[in-house]
């Protein structure tokens, strides 16, 4: 399968920027909304709400005793304990350190996905209780700007393993989130006063806040992302210290000793290097880069980007799905023996939203709608309010470990369905709640004031300003279980500007109503639109025969990967609550198939025909595949 990696560099100029020359910026191909100004609709919008009456609503009363630890009020100090998160640490690395901050970690990007999905849905509930833990939040800032999980005595002193800018980028993702959607003034003022404290004290080119030690510092590593909080307030401010500052961050994070090192220089212009990291950290840490190079001019970041770009792309399957279980280890993506964690689709999902409105790239969002229609949807327990902390593309039994077989790391209890995985870490969870509204957030973009760019498809609904005037559209679809799509348009009076479509790469085609020019890898619409419009729009496709690295055959039609589902036996693991516990799944039947060339594949009633060869008996069969998205266990990927 060719993935594309090309073009970026063409597009970003290549401007020296010696060491001593002023500080500038980048320009950003396209612009973000506010939050809330994209909703979900249809589809999307049903299973957001199905999460927030199972594990994104509830997190709190499953696991009660992480959720509730007053870690942002009553902060660690010297004498503090590891906290017994009810984990089991065979095979874990990183010492008791860890377990002192990561409460914070399990709570903040619960909250970020909780605030996200109340306010996208306009729960009224749900918006009650955010308002509540805000002002909670707000309560435990300290006079000088501090919000965080360390008393004085330890706060901004480290010189090993901490969380201190890692507890502070999940709980501010978070309150950004809220102050766009509700202009609160006092939550702006506590952000700023937080993220200027952080500027004080790690004050730029004259601090170390990445100095660790030499032991595995994994709180450390996960602080890289305060640049996610810096991007965001040069978005908000426009003030270019911010970007000055996650420049700096990576820089530092570079010149220090850390186990992630994936992103770090000196591995990046290693050619032999292969990716070898936590999977979170690895795919998390393409932000930082991203906003480094649009933080210069020096061409050597945008050769980075394009470096590890094109390694993360080898560590990834066709179904999107990024590899790390948890720790990528060198290897490259593969069906049954790489598995992909819930938290790096997240992750990764993020960091090329960022890229797509950065660089204006389409095929980054092509990335996106792969990892989260068909990696993200088949990870998710479609009976259950369940995730599975780790899953492969071709699974055959979730019990625990790979496949059902025995784990050579520790006890592995990852490879299952659960709304917490307690057992493990409580981190994949929370990261499932946020994907979706992350993903509603990109949907609708800016290119200056007078574009409107539909970047993600799918059932949405976007109120903006475009050259000053309101306009709402509401995308009616089922994408992408149906390619076409009906765009209403309301507005004031009729007005002209340019609607952009993102073209996707599998589609041999465009169905429109519309006079239409394409641009770059998107239909674009310039004309005087009327008080009340409507544009319709079909995507034409064909079944896609995709080989992987190892040689194995993926079968796509439009943006879905299909799959054969295998009929499963569930067992019920840990109980939480009475509404929510583990899930478990033994095939009923094992069989697998090998691929042969003349499969006849056909697309037909949301399904792919095809032929393969059934293992054990040698006979061809007729196999149904369906969406991946739609299976617990099943063979995505046939070997020929």
């Amino acid at each position: 399968m060719k993935i594309f990696i090309g073009g970026i560099l063409s597009l970003l100029p290549l401007i020296f920027f010696g060491q001593n020359a002023p500080f500038r910026l980048r320009e950003e191909r396209f612009k973000k909304l506010p939050f809330g100004a994209v909703k979900p609709a249809g589809w999307i919008k049903a299973q957001m709400e199905k999460d927030m009456q199972g594990f994104a609503g509830h997190l709190d009363q499953i696991v009660p005793d992480l959720v509730n630890d007053p870690i942002y009020s009553t902060r660690l100090h010297k004498h503090s304990k590891a906290k017994d998160l009810g984990n089991l640490k065979e095979g874990d690395i990183g010492g008791d350190d860890q377990y002192k901050w990561w409460n914070s970690e399990t709570q903040s990007n619960w909250r970020d996905g909780f605030i996200r999905n109340a306010l996208l849905l306009d729960d009224d509930t749900g918006k009650k209780r955010v308002k509540q833990y805000i002002d909670h939040i707000l309560a435990t800032q300290d006079s000088d700007g501090y919000l965080g999980i360390y008393d004085a005595e330890l706060r901004y002193r480290f010189v090993s393993e901490n969380g201190e800018l890692w507890a502070k980028t999940t709980l501010l993702r978070g309150l950004l989130a809220y102050y766009e959607a509700t202009r609160d003034s006092r939550v702006w003022n506590a952000i700023r006063r937080a993220v200027d404290d952080v500027l004080k004290h790690y004050p730029i080119h004259h601090s170390d806040p990445f100095f660790a030690g030499k032991e595995f510092s994994g709180g450390v590593a996960h602080g890289l992302t305060f640049t996610d909080i810096c991007d965001e307030m040069y978005r908000l401010t426009k003030d270019g210290k911010y970007r000055a500052y996650a420049l700096f961050l990576y820089q530092n994070f570079s010149a220090n000793f850390s186990f992630e090192k994936d992103v770090q220089w000196s591995s990046i212009f290693n050619p032999a290097y292969k990716l070898s990291g936590h999977g979170v950290h690895t795919y998390e840490h393409l932000r930082p880069l991203t906003v480094a190079a649009f933080s210069t001019y020096d061409s050597n970041y945008t050769a980075a980007l394009s470096i590890y770009l094109k390694r993360i792309q080898d560590a990834t399957t066709v179904a999107g799905g990024p590899i790390g279980d948890e720790w990528i280890g060198g290897r490259k993506a593969n069906a049954a023996q790489t598995g992909y964690e819930y938290c790096s689709l997240q992750e990764l999902l993020d960091s090329y939203a960022g890229l797509l409105q950065k660089t204006g790239v389409a095929r980054f969002a092509d990335q996106i709608e792969n990892t989260f229609f068909n990696a993200a949807q088949g990870a998710r327990d479609p009976d259950h309010s369940c995730i599975a902390y780790l899953k492969t593309d071709n699974s055959y039994a979730m019990t625990g470990p790979l496949n059902g077989g025995a784990s050579g790391d520790g006890k592995q209890t990852r490879y299952k369905y659960s709304p917490a995985h307690k057992d493990a870490a409580v981190c994949c969870v929370p990261n499932a709640a946020r994907i979706t509204p992350y993903y509603v957030q990109n949907m609708w973009m800016m290119q200056g004031d007078s574009v409107l760019v539909a970047a993600l498809l799918g059932p949405s609904r976007v109120q903006t300003r475009i050259n000053g005037a309101a306009v709402e559209i509401h995308a009616a679809t089922a994408y992408p279980y149906d390619l076409s799509c009906v765009f209403s348009i309301r507005q004031a009076g009729a007005r002209a500007f340019t609607l952009k479509i993102r073209k996707p790469a599998w589609a041999t085609a465009v169905e429109t109503d519309q006079s239409y020019v394409e641009e770059n890898g998107f239909i674009v619409i310039r004309k005087a639109f009327k008080k009340n419009e409507r544009i319709r729009l079909k995507w034409h496709t064909q079944v896609m025969d995709r080989e992987d690295a190892a040689g194995a055959h993926y079968f796509a039609y439009g943006p879905l990967v299909y799959a054969h589902p295998i009929p499963a036996v569930a067992a019920t693991g840990s109980v939480y609550t009475p509404a929510f516990k583990d899930y478990l799944y033994m095939p009923r039947i094992k069989k697998e198939y090998t691929y042969i060339r003349n499969n006849g594949a056909v697309y037909k009633q949301g399904g792919i025909q095809l032929k393969a060869r059934e293992n054990n008996s040698a006979t061809v069969e007729t196999l149904t595949l369906v969406p991946i998205g739609k299976t617990i266990l099943r063979q995505a990927a046939f070997m020929e």
